[in-house]
């Protein structure tokens, strides 16, 4: 196995948990350029929220896109959009990627703004 199909394992089990517990999810993919965040129902069909540093609107006033900033950036946008569309209360799907870095600083920039995980 390589190294993301080792990933895809990984988020498959915490999806299958995520959807017995049967709460919104904050989902969150990460590339070598952006980074990006989906906020699902608890259907997980329908989007209710997203940001991602490919969204003007996010990376206005950044110096990149690939670096802590931009993360916290795109965390405390998608959480003010959840907030908005009245979802204060998510599951934490970080796709099988490890808890640090850029995952880590979007999910506590989330926090700040209010989503409790």
């Amino acid at each position: 196995m390589n190294k993301n199909e080792n990933r895809l394992r990984r988020a498959k089990s915490t999806r299958s948990h995520i959807r017995k517990l049967a709460v919104a999810r904050l989902s969150v993919h990460r590339t070598g350029q952006h980074i990006y965040a989906q906020v699902f129902d608890a259907s997980g069909t329908n989007v209710v929220a997203a940001a991602s540093t490919v969204q003007k609107s996010v990376s206005e006033g950044l110096r990149g896109t690939k670096n802590l900033t931009a993360a916290a950036a795109v965390g405390k946008a998608v959480a003010e959009r959840a907030m908005a569309a009245g979802i204060e209360s998510v599951a934490f799907d970080r796709s099988g990627f490890r808890y640090h870095g850029r995952i880590k600083a979007l999910a506590e920039a989330a926090r700040e703004a209010g989503l409790k995980f």
